[in-house]
């Protein structure tokens, strides 16, 4: 007998994303400040049905389209990125929970319900303090052993973004077999055992929570192994999550530079010198300026949505993350050399855009990665 799962109603993107992003603004700077998680904006975003956004259907979630998500997480990301980069966190381990190995049917509805009936977020623990991003290869210190009552897992995981508020760690560790076994445990973050060290202290997304989270022999259900794999193996992701990633990821960061290029606008016309007499916004050295800049912000929605409807392939999607964060960094970089002091005061959000639009650098695939494939694919191709 089949089981129906309700699901709530889709969200009016319409009327939803432009009161999200103002709220969301409106309490980015104090959360900077105080590097402090906006838990209430989470709230708000699960009572709008938006955090099982892009689960499956059958599950309970709206299995929404890449050009969707994107559009939610641009509209959040402008108004507080900390809070659009968790989200984009839920969205891809949401997004890619059909295609993944490992995930039973028991586990998939678990998550995805949490997400629906509590807010429950998810997000993917990988980094560690002496093997940095493992994207750039290598074997994770962090341990799981077999034990008969199920795993034990032992590590320190740092960058662990959303850490205070996930209800989900998957947790990229190695086994203790003599040949072990690499891959993720699922494991709920209310399992004794976990610490969460407050160490997140950085330049830019400061409400993140990126902090370390420490394992001490975390007891985990044999049946929550998300199919680990010898050393060497493929990477247990959907062919599409690549593409969302790199989507989703690029999104962040335009948005950063779409809201810093708001503010400029704003403040050129309502700046008047006593010795002009008018607004700087009738001078055309700034009317220039915000037409590069429009420029730049132009080619990234070309961009985008581009990638967004499946039109790349992968050392393409990986291009377009490169581009559209190089593009919002060299806008927002334009927006201060127009304003200057004023730009750089904390007492306005430019310099708060500036310090989180810098962090797109960081994120995998990082440029050098991105440009040293796409130089390989070249020659690759090259037939003489």
């Amino acid at each position: 007998m089949s089981v129906t799962v309700l699901r709530p109603a889709a969200p009016d993107l319409d009327r939803i994303l432009p009161q999200l992003t103002s709220a969301f603004a409106a309490t980015a700077g104090a959360h900077d400040r105080d590097a402090s998680f906006p838990f209430e904006n989470f709230e708000r975003l699960r009572q709008e049905n938006l955090l099982a956004l892009t689960a499956p259907r059958r599950l309970g979630g709206q299995e929404a389209d890449l050009p969707t998500a994107l559009r939610v997480v641009s509209a959040v990301a402008k108004g507080d990125p900390a809070t659009a980069l968790v989200l984009t966190m839920q969205y891809l381990n949401h997004a890619g929970l059909e295609g993944r190995s490992g995930w039973t049917e028991a586990l998939k509805s678990k998550v995805v319900r949490s997400a629906i009936d509590e807010g429950g977020l998810v997000n993917a623990l990988r980094v560690e303090p002496e093997l940095g991003t493992p994207a750039r290869g290598g074997l994770p210190a962090t341990i799981a052993r077999r034990t008969p009552d199920g795993w034990r897992i032992t590590g320190r995981k740092i960058y662990s973004t959303g850490s205070v508020a996930l209800k989900w760690f998957i947790v990229w560790a190695r086994s203790d077999d003599p040949e072990p076994l690499v891959g993720g445990w699922l494991v709920r973050s209310d399992t004794p055992g976990i610490t969460i060290e407050e160490s997140w202290d950085h330049l830019g997304l400061r409400a993140s929570a990126s902090h370390d989270v420490v394992f001490d022999s975390v007891l985990v259900p044999l049946d929550q192994a998300l199919d680990p794999q010898p050393v060497g193996s493929a990477l247990p992701y959907p062919p599409h999550f690549a593409a969302w990633s790199a989507v989703l990821t690029a999104g962040i960061y335009d948005a950063v530079a779409q809201a810093a290029r708001d503010w400029l606008v704003g403040y050129l016309i309502h700046r008047k010198p006593t010795n002009l007499g008018a607004s700087l916004s009738t001078l055309p050295r700034f009317q220039e300026a915000v037409g590069v800049i429009d420029g730049l912000l132009f080619s990234n929605k070309v961009l985008l949505q581009t990638a967004a409807r499946g039109e790349t392939g992968g050392v393409e999607s990986s291009l377009v993350k490169h581009l559209v964060t190089q593009n919002a960094i060299l806008a927002v970089d334009k927006a201060l050399e127009l304003t200057g002091n004023p730009g750089l005061t904390r007492h306005n959000p430019l310099e708060r855009h500036h310090r989180d639009v810098l962090c797109g650098r960081i994120h995998t695939p990082q440029s050098d990665v991105v440009l040293t494939s796409a130089g390989r694919a070249a020659f690759a191709d090259f037939s003489i």
